[in-house]
């Protein structure tokens, strides 16, 4: 686990939710938190509970030890990237030094906390926030998988 002091973090999505039980709506809180290292870190959370403090705190205790790091290629990704979560697929392309992130939705927070800065994508399907997050995430995973072997 790194270092609180040296952690972005972010609260991308918080939504109030409800469900039906015999006694009416039980409604509580959902909130999608990212943390990033600024060097190739990144971790993600999603946590529910009665109050939005207690359910971001939760989200971001999740995120902390969800961390994942990848090397960088100067400030970019080593190559292309394509991933589909659920109807959500993101396909992300290095940028030369410069460009800046050509990204829309909740990806471009998640790259700059993750010290990505150059970097082109497009997404296509459902562009939910919490989709693509994850979706963001399992392409950290899977760049980690093939860089460590």
């Amino acid at each position: 686990m790194k270092q609180d002091s040296q952690l972005q973090e972010q609260v991308l999505d918080l939504r109030r939710v409800s469900r039906k039980v015999p006694g009416g709506n039980y409604a509580s809180f959902s909130a999608l938190v990212a943390v990033g290292d600024g060097k190739g870190g990144l971790g993600i959370g999603l946590a529910k509970a009665l109050e939005v403090p207690r359910a971001i705190n939760k989200a971001l205790t999740k995120a902390r030890k969800r961390m994942i790091t990848i090397k960088l290629h100067g400030t970019t990704i080593p190559y292309d990237l394509m991933v589909k979560y659920n109807a959500s697929k993101l396909l992300l392309k290095p940028a030369p030094e410069g460009t800046g992130l050509k990204v829309g939705s909740v990806v471009r927070p998640l790259m700059n906390m993750a010290g990505i800065k150059d970097l082109s994508g497009k997404i296509y399907g459902s562009n939910n926030k919490i989709n693509l997050t994850y979706a963001v995430y399992e392409l950290f995973k899977k760049l980690a998988y093939e860089q460590n072997g």
